[in-house]
């Protein structure tokens, strides 16, 4: 008996040491990387984000299933890159209010400082609670259009005509928004349309969570899918892949230098600095 409890405090002992060194291990194998690229400040810019308003993770149809919502890192990445480089930063979502976020993204395994610092941030945690809805939204203040994801994502973004159309009038506002979004985030791109009515991500190259990772994952219930969305729009997908494509990631910046698209949640950081770099080579 002596033996088989001294066993089993060592089974407990590693089993606590592996779910200590557990957040590091996925770090390391291409969870949120960090980002060691050129970083700018542009004071007096305006940046926009965007995110779903839907909270539950089911079949489309159905009312019941796990809280879901924005994916923490897919929105608090760019927020505070953004706010950290001078900029004015709001938030909207499709419904306005509250938005839901995944409670599963602020898990202690995937959880970054970015979501510690939210989570510590009164005047980020208002807006969050007080979004703007999206038909309510001046588009044409904002420099940066920035649209988050989340399984959320799927359900309402490229579902809703009026972000559609908000999109469009970024595009060809007299700012010329630099516009993107990382993972589902770019589900709200595939609706916008040019002046002549045609798709406006048709024929530019752009990335969003793929196929294979929605699979890896077994999350296929969800109604959109934004590498088969983005390939029926027309767009140019491209994407990386690893053993598990949840630790792959991408950004694609297209040809106009007007759309800059993230793979999943690991690409956050590196698609909010190149929307925020493309818009300082302006200036």
């Amino acid at each position: 008996m002596k033996k088989l409890l001294t066993a089993f405090a060592v089974l407990i002992a590693l089993v606590g040491v592996l779910l200590l060194a557990l957040p590091t291990i996925l770090h390391k194998n291409g969870l949120h990387p960090e980002y060691s690229g050129p970083s700018v400040d542009l004071p007096g810019k305006r940046a926009l984000v965007i995110t779903t308003s839907h909270s539950v993770l089911a079949a489309p149809g159905e009312t019941e299933g796990k809280a879901t919502g924005v994916f923490g890192s897919e929105m608090t990445h760019p927020y505070y890159t953004f706010l950290d480089g001078g900029m004015e930063v709001d938030i909207a979502s499709i419904q306005g209010g509250e938005l839901p976020i995944d409670p599963a993204s602020f898990y202690f395994m995937v959880k970054t400082p970015e979501d510690d610092r939210y989570l510590n941030d009164p005047v980020a945690q208002a807006k969050v609670k007080n979004s703007i809805p999206i038909a309510e939204v001046d588009i044409d203040q904002y420099d940066i259009v920035f649209i988050s994801g989340g399984w959320g994502a799927a359900y309402d973004l490229a579902q809703s005509p009026a972000l559609a159309a908000k999109v469009s009038e970024s595009y060809y506002g007299d700012k010329e928004a630099v516009i993107g979004g990382v993972c589902h985030g770019v589900l709200g791109l595939v609706s916008a349309r040019d002046r002549d009515g045609n798709l406006l991500v048709a024929g530019r190259r752009m990335t969003g969570v793929t196929d294979k990772q929605i699979q890896e994952l077994g999350i296929d219930l969800t109604p959109k899918h934004p590498e088969t969305e983005l390939r029926k729009a027309g767009a140019i997908f491209e994407s990386q892949t690893a053993f598990l494509d949840f630790f792959a990631t991408h950004v694609t910046v297209d040809d106009e230098r007007r759309f800059v698209t993230g793979q999943n949640q690991n690409s956050g950081l590196e698609t909010a600095h190149a929307m925020m770099g493309i818009l300082s080579e302006r200036d």
